[in-house]
């Protein structure tokens, strides 16, 4: 600021007669001026008629003296125009400011700040234009400020360190058009991918490095790195990982596990990270002694100990305690008792590194839900997230129920964030839910290719919505092809039909089959409505009606007289209806053992219900994995077996079973079981009954876990037998076992999961038909 302020000499000045005084007198004067001068330049006052405004163009002259505050006729000190000066500064609307005091007015200069006429982005191509619009605060026909440029540029780099591009560069530039506007340009210079390197870590003595790298969402680069985008640094998903790490270790028993820091080194060319772990493991503790005690009258300790399932000696986990409180509150519920709080007291047993676990039974304060307000859900009708809570208005108010519910709501995918918090409601004892969300698309349009050695090349299409009109249904296209097979299905699910927990929908398919080596044909078409819902913690139960209509057709020219297949294709088309069930116990939900779990499964189907077929088709399948040596290894045991009752022996291929490669290896589709031999055929048949044991171990090979590439080793015995009737010319319909070894190869792939088989034949028939590689997508337990 510039201003033309003079003062006046004091006139009280001290003469002294004396020489020898004289310096005394200078000093003394000089002291007085320092003293005097500063309380008269803030005493100075000013009074100032007019103000007058010079420099500005778009902004009325009114309005810059409303920044400054203040008024022609008032009184002013130097402090109140140095605030009126700072004042105009601070809006942000002018390079320069300047108060020049002519007599009695006060004129203020001012240099406007252009205005933004365009903002362009050059050098970025990882990053669209739109997303980084979204980033930057600037906008056209606003006035341009260099200083909210250059935050908009520190924006733009973090956005693409997000993205693991630390190396990115950005300026703004500005160039100058006429009528005082400027273009905003961002010169961008997003540099390469910092990819981490090597992911390491320090203090782990109970789990492998390799194990560890596992567990993590960031990855190391590896030989796919043009794929993958969990091998760059981002801040947001290392915070993730050390919250995995805590999950993990807890899961185990080991209670005291922390990460005591992560060191980030960056490599000297600034492409790469390297990434390390420092945790503290501490014991592993399991569970000792399990106690309940209850402080409710109406509410027997001994029947609510009974209905715990941990047992001392088991590893402890916090989710096992949190699954039993929710046990013991579902009894009281189911007791009529409200307002019952299970509080779990836990004492620790250093010497046998065991951890006592009391719950006790209690009344808590008495407080009630007001009302549930959901806020966010543009699409999403507010009945879909009311269904994620068991609790509605003016009932008892639960913290658990409430965390429960917010992680079902997270579950259901809909939303990128959702939160769910409890205040104080218009009484103490009352509570209100407030739940914020953030809509996300959830729908869906993909395209592909499979391969496989079985069926060969094929091509996948597929449409789906998982919040179909914002209701949370579920709506699928699928299409898919290939030499063996074509596919066409249209499905539908209410996964809460009229609010409860239970799920209504229906699949309507229509499947044309030509085996492989085969000579007939089978085109089905189906329609299969069903209702699906939980049975207990761990159980499901799924009810179904089945609709077909099959029609088996063999090209003339391919036709053998007293063969199986032309006999069975003679019969024409044939409807058949019937119900069934699906039985399904899964032991890895909420199980003891987050290293084991068992998946049991057990369906019939019952056909008969008008149609052209009648028989009772029942299927089961048990499943048994466990990880050994710290979870470096895998062993899984697979047992699965069917059997078909047909009253009046009128099955056909297409009803009996027919093993894949997938259910017993080494062997092609069809390749074991009945088989009919007359004349030139060689038809596989399929069988009525099959019994199928397989064994598999998985385990790392030595290369670098960032390949993704693992091996195993699998042992498969099994057998597939009898036909209707006594057919002539049909070998395989005794029961014959059949084994095979093998090795296998997994690669975790951006096409998707990748399984090569490579096997021998132990034991089997001289009909059979053997195969020694098979690749397929690697199927997950």
């Amino acid at each position: 600021m510039s201003s033309n302020f003079r003062g006046k000499a004091p006139s009280n000045a001290v003469e002294l007669s004396k020489p020898r005084h004289l310096l005394f007198a200078i000093s003394l004067l000089i002291s007085m001026l320092f003293v005097l001068l500063p309380a008269v330049s803030n005493a100075q006052s000013f009074n100032l008629n007019a103000i007058s405004v010079e420099g500005n163009n778009r902004i009325d002259d009114s309005a810059v003296i409303g920044y400054a505050g203040i008024a022609p006729g008032q009184v002013l000190s130097g402090g109140d125009l140095n605030e009126a000066y700072q004042n105009i500064l601070a809006s942000g609307l002018f390079e320069s400011v300047e108060f020049t005091p002519r007599g009695n007015t006060l004129v203020i200069s001012v240099v406007e700040y252009p205005t933004i006429n365009i903002i362009s982005f050059e050098g970025n191509r990882r990053l669209k234009d739109d997303a980084l619009s979204q980033a930057i605060s600037s906008q056209s026909r606003r006035v341009f400020n260099p200083s909210t440029a250059e935050r908009d540029a520190v924006a733009i780099a973090e956005a693409y360190a997000a993205q693991g591009r630390i190396a990115a560069r950005v300026t703004p530039r500005i160039i100058r058009r006429s009528d005082n506007r400027v273009d905003l340009v961002f010169e961008i210079f997003e540099g390469s991918l910092a990819e981490i390197e090597r992911l390491g870590f320090v203090g782990n003595r109970q789990f492998s490095d390799r194990r560890l790298r596992r567990v993590l969402a960031t990855k190391q680069a590896g030989i796919l790195r043009q794929f993958f985008r969990s091998d760059t640094l981002v801040e947001d998903r290392i915070e993730f990982d050390k919250q995995v790490l805590r999950d993990f270790y807890q899961s185990r028993g080991y209670v005291d596990f922390r990460v005591t820091g992560v060191n980030a080194e960056l490599a000297s060319e600034r492409d790469g990270y390297f990434i390390t772990f420092n945790v503290e493991e501490g014991q592993q503790f399991t569970f000792g002694e399990i106690t309940t005690v209850s402080n409710i009258d109406d509410a027997d300790a001994e029947e609510y100990q009974d209905t715990l399932r941990i047992r001392p000696g088991v590893v402890y986990s916090p989710s096992l305690v949190e699954s039993s409180i929710a046990r013991l509150e579902r009894l009281a519920n189911r007791q009529g008792l409200d307002f019952v709080r299970i509080e779990p007291r836990i004492s620790r047993n250093d010497r046998d590194l065991s951890l006592d676990v009391e719950f006790v039974v209690d009344r808590g304060p008495r407080i009630f839900i007001e009302r549930i307000d959901i806020e966010g859900n543009t699409t999403t009708l507010d009945r879909v997230v009311r269904q994620q809570f068991n609790v509605v208005e003016g009932d008892p108010f639960n913290p658990r129920e409430i965390r429960e519910s917010a992680e079902r709501i997270r579950a259901l995918g809909f939303f990128a964030n959702s939160e769910v918090n409890a205040r104080e409601g218009s009484r103490p004892d009352q509570v209100i839910v407030d739940v914020d969300v953030e809509e996300q698309n959830t729908g869906s349009l993909s395209f592909g290719g499979t391969y496989s050695t079985d069926s060969g090349f094929g091509l996948v299409a597929g449409f789906k919505e998982r919040n179909f009109l914002g209701r949370g249904q579920e709506l699928a296209v699928d299409i898919s092809t290939s030499p063996d097979v074509n596919n066409y299905q249209l499905s539908f699910t209410e996964p809460r039909f009229l609010g409860r927990n239970v799920a209504v929908g229906f699949a309507l398919a229509y499947q044309d089959v030509s085996i492989a080596d085969a000579r007939y044909t089978n085109t089905v078409g189906s329609f299969k409505p069903f209702v699906g819902f939980q049975l207990g913690e761990r159980s499901t139960m799924q009810l179904r009606y089945s609709y077909e209509n099959v029609e088996m057709t063999v090209p003339t020219a391919s036709l053998i007289a007293g063969s199986v297949i032309d006999s069975e294709a003679a019969v024409g088309t044939q409807l058949g209806s019937g119900i069934g069930y699906t039985y399904q116990y899964d032991s890895r939900v909420g199980g003891l053992n987050p290293d084991a779990g068992v998946l049991f499964e057990l369906s019939q189907d019952f056909y008969g219900l008008g149609g052209d077929i009648e028989y009772l088709k029942t299927t089961a399948k048990t499943i048994a994995q466990r990880k050994i040596l710290q979870g470096e290894v895998t062993l899984r045991a697979t047992l699965e077996g069917g059997a078909i009752i047909a009253p009046n022996n009128d099955t056909r291929v297409h009803n009996r079973f027919a093993l894949s490669s997938s259910q017993i290896r080494g062997f092609e589709p069809l390749g074991i079981g009945p088989r009919d031999q007359v004349g030139a055929a060689d038809d596989g048949l399929g069988g009525k009954y099959y019994a199928v044991a397989r064994f598999d171990a998985e385990f790392p090979i030595g290369l670098p876990e960032e390949y993704g590439i693992s091996g195993g080793l699998f042992y498969d015995i099994g057998s597939l037998w009898d036909t209707d009737g006594s057919l002539t010319n049909v070998v395989g319909n005794d029961f014959s076992l059949r084994q095979t070894v093998g090795v296998s190869l997994f690669w975790d792939t951006p096409i998707g999961p990748l399984r090569f088989n490579f096997s021998k034949a132990l034991q089997k028939e001289a009909f059979d038909k053997e195969q020694t590689f098979n690749l397929t997508l690697r199927t997950e337990f």
